[in-house]
C-alpha cells in the first residue's frame, strides 16, 4: 500500500519527453531517427498496428537525395535500380530525364527508418492517435505540449511536436493552424512480368488523367506499380482502368503487393497539392513532408521534400531545447531552413498549370522540340527550344509555354522532383 492521495486525485500520469512525433513514414521516422541522434528523448507514434502499411504512393528515391540525406539503403529496401524518367506525351513522343536512384520495397524502407531511429534510442509507440494537445506553460513562459490520444502511453508531456502524420495534418487540424490543403487523388495496381529498360515511364495524356499522368514504376522479378494519379478524383479508378484497358498492359495480371494480405488489389491515397502551408510551425510545434504541404508539383513526389524536412526540424528542436526556448520565434528557424533550401512552388505550379492549360496537340508539339534528353539542356539548350516553338507555332507563347516548359526541369532530383 502506498501514501498519499487517491489516483483519481491525482490525475494520468503523463509520459515526459524532448520530442514527440506524429507518424511514422518516411518524415516521421526520419525525424525520430535525427532527433534521436541528437541526444533528445525522443517518442515517435504511429496510428496503425504496423509501419509501412498501407503503402499509398510514391517508391522512388534518385542518388541526388541520398547523397543529399546521406541516406545507406539497405539492400532488403531496395526493389531495382533505375536511370531515370521517361515522359510520354499524348502523341507518343518520348523525352528522357536520365538522372540514377532506385525504386524501394516502401514498406520496407518506412520500417528500416524507425528501426534505425530505435537502435539511436527513440521509442516506438503502434496503435497511438493524437486526438488533442494542450499547451503548458511555467508563469507565461511556454513550456511544451500535453498530447492526449488513444493508446496506453498517453498523455505524453514533450517540449516539441514533429507533426509527420501526412496529408492528414492532425496538428493543424486540432489547432485549426492551417486551412486543409487541395488534394490528388491517386491509385495503382501492382503488375506481373511487365516490359522495361528501367525508367520509370510517366504518361501525360489528359484522356485519362485530368490534370494528372499515369506512370509505370518498375521493381524486381518483372513487377511494377501502374498507378495514375488525377485531379478528379472520381474518376481516378475508372481512368487507370480504361489506360490499361487501351494499351500494352491490357494482358498482364494485376496481383496484390507483398504487404496487402486481403481487399481489393488496388492501392493508393491523396496527395496535398496547395503547396508549403502557411504555418509549418509554432510554439513548440513543426510540420513536416506531406503534413507541411511538401510534394514537388509537377510529379507529385514527396518523399525526398519529406525526409530533408525531417532533418531541419530535428535541428531546430535540438538547439531550441538546447536553449531552454520551444517558442515560435525560437523555431522561425526550421520555416527559414526549409523556404531558402526547397524549389520555389508557386513558381513551378505555375508551369503546372500553364502546362495542363495546352490542348493535346500543342503540348505534343512542345515536347516534339525538345532534346531526347532533357536533363541538361542548359541554357543555350532552352534557346533552341524555344527558337524550335517560335517558328512552328508562335501562337503558343500566349498560352505561356515557357513557364510550361520549365516544369521539366524543376521536377530534376536536385530540385527535390524525386
Amino acid at each position: 500500500m502506498t501514501n498519499g492521495p487517491p489516483d483519481y486525485l491525482m490525475g494520468e500520469v503523463a509520459t515526459v519527453c524532448d520530442v514527440l512525433v506524429i507518424g511514422a513514414g518516411p518524415g516521421g521516422g526520419n525525424a525520430a531517427l535525427h532527433s534521436a541522434r541528437a541526444g533528445l528523448s525522443t517518442i515517435l507514434i504511429e496510428d496503425h498496428t504496423e509501419i509501412g502499411t498501407p503503402v499509398h504512393c510514391g517508391e522512388c528515391i534518385s542518388d541526388v537525395a541520398c547523397e543529399n540525406l546521406n541516406l545507406d539503403l539497405p539492400d532488403h529496401v531496395i526493389s531495382k535500380r533505375v536511370h531515370g524518367i521517361r515522359v510520354i506525351f499524348p502523341d507518343g513522343t518520348e523525352k528522357k530525364l536520365t538522372e540514377e536512384g532506385y525504386v524501394l520495397e516502401k514498406h520496407l524502407f518506412e520500417r528500416w527508418i524507425a528501426d534505425e531511429a530505435v537502435s539511436e534510442g527513440a521509442v516506438l509507440n503502434l496503435n497511438h492517435k493524437l486526438t488533442s494537445m494542450e499547451k503548458m506553460f511555467d508563469g507565461e513562459k511556454f513550456t511544451g505540449w500535453r498530447c492526449n490520444g488513444k493508446g496506453d502511453h498517453f498523455p505524453i508531456e514533450t517540449k516539441v511536436v514533429i507533426d509527420a502524420s501526412g496529408v492528414a495534418g492532425i496538428c493543424s487540424k486540432i489547432l485549426e493552424l492551417n486551412p486543409r490543403p487541395k488534394v490528388i487523388a491517386g491509385m495503382q495496381y501492382e503488375m506481373l512480368e511487365v516490359p522495361t529498360d528501367d525508367y520509370l515511364d510517366f504518361y501525360i495524356w489528359p484522356k485519362y488523367a485530368e490534370k494528372g499522368y499515369v506512370w509505370m514504376i518498375p521493381k524486381c522479378d518483372g513487377r511494377a506499380n501502374v498507378g495514375l494519379v488525377s485531379e478528379d478524383k472520381s474518376r481516378t479508378k475508372k481512368g487507370l482502368d480504361e489506360f490499361i484497358e487501351d494499351t500494352h498492359f491490357k494482358d498482364l495480371e494485376q496481383v496484390a503487393p507483398p504487404w496487402k494480405v486481403k481487399g481489393n488489389p488496388a492501392f493508393g491515397g491523396t496527395i496535398p497539392i496547395s503547396g508549403p502551408h502557411e504555418n509549418t510551425h509554432t510554439d513548440g510545434l513543426m510540420l513536416v513532408g506531406d503534413a507541411a504541404g511538401f510534394t514537388s508539383p509537377l510529379f507529385e513526389g514527396g518523399s525526398h521534400l519529406a525526409l530533408k524536412s525531417a532533418v531541419f526540424a530535428a535541428e531546430t528542436a535540438a538547439k531550441a531545447i538546447a536553449s531552454g526556448d520551444y517558442s515560435s520565434s525560437s523555431l522561425a528557424e526550421y520555416s527559414n531552413l526549409w523556404k531558402n533550401e526547397f524549389p520555389p512552388y508557386s513558381k513551378i505550379l505555375r508551369g503546372k498549370s500553364a502546362l495542363f492549360d495546352l490542348s493535346d496537340d500543342d503540348m505534343s508539339l512542345m515536347a516534339q522540340c525538345f532534346p531526347d534528353e532533357m536533363s541538361n539542356m542548359g541554357v543555350s539548350g532552352k534557346l533552341a527550344v524555344c527558337m524550335k516553338i517560335l517558328v512552328r507555332r508562335p501562337s503558343l507563347y500566349v498560352k505561356k509555354i515557357i513557364p510550361a516548359m520549365l516544369s521539366f526541369g524543376y521536377s530534376r532530383a536536385k530540385y527535390y522532383g524525386w
